[in-house]
């Protein structure tokens, strides 16, 4: 298989089922967000791999990468080729948020925003949680026009908690101050 066609020179891509669309078509702006989201998953991914006391949070992150695959494969779907994607398990929400109960237990409360930084691995979940609700924003515009996954979006609304929560946890790990917004 080549990596280019040629036809996309025009402006134009496939859907899965076949179906040629605009780049600019809002299925596409949604799932190429979650491209963007997925690479700095990655990047946040293997900038743990270095710390082995951070091993569960690699394997959840590794767990996330995969169903960021499945997301962005649900948002490509055309009119047909539905059948050529597996929907997203509502299980897969309820993992995130076990997930999060289970980080937010080992923190102090807050009733502030954080402010982010202190540390590069924290500052990265910080950018994931970012670029993840822009890829949910991306993601209502093409529900709005064409309908999508209601499960990939609440996914998606989650997911930007998590990486919260994480960045919290990953702060307290690494020994950083966490510094709250104070108008």
């Amino acid at each position: 298989m080549k990596v280019y066609t040629r036809p996309g020179d025009k402006g134009t891509t496939s859907l899965i089922g076949g179906e040629r669309v605009f780049k600019t078509d809002e299925r596409v702006e949604a799932y190429g967000a979650v491209d963007e989201l997925s690479a700095f998953v990655a990047l946040l991914t293997d900038r743990l791999r270095s710390d082995v006391s951070a091993g569960n949070y690699v394997a959840d992150l590794q767990s996330v990468l995969s169903r960021l695959m499945t997301v962005e494969a649900l948002f490509a779907k055309g009119k047909t080729g539905a059948e050529k994607v597996a929907p997203l398990d509502l299980d897969w929400v309820a993992w995130l948020e076990q997930r999060i109960d289970a980080m937010q237990a080992t923190l102090p409360p807050i009733d502030k925003f954080t402010i982010p930084g202190g540390h590069e691995t924290v500052s990265m979940c910080h950018v994931c949680r970012t670029v993840c609700r822009r890829a949910e924003r991306a993601a209502l515009h093409a529900d709005q026009k064409y309908g999508v996954d209601a499960t990939a979006l609440a996914y998606l609304n989650r997911l930007s908690d998590y990486f919260y929560v994480l960045g919290r946890v990953l702060g307290a790990h690494y020994g950083c101050e966490e510094v709250l917004w104070i108008p």
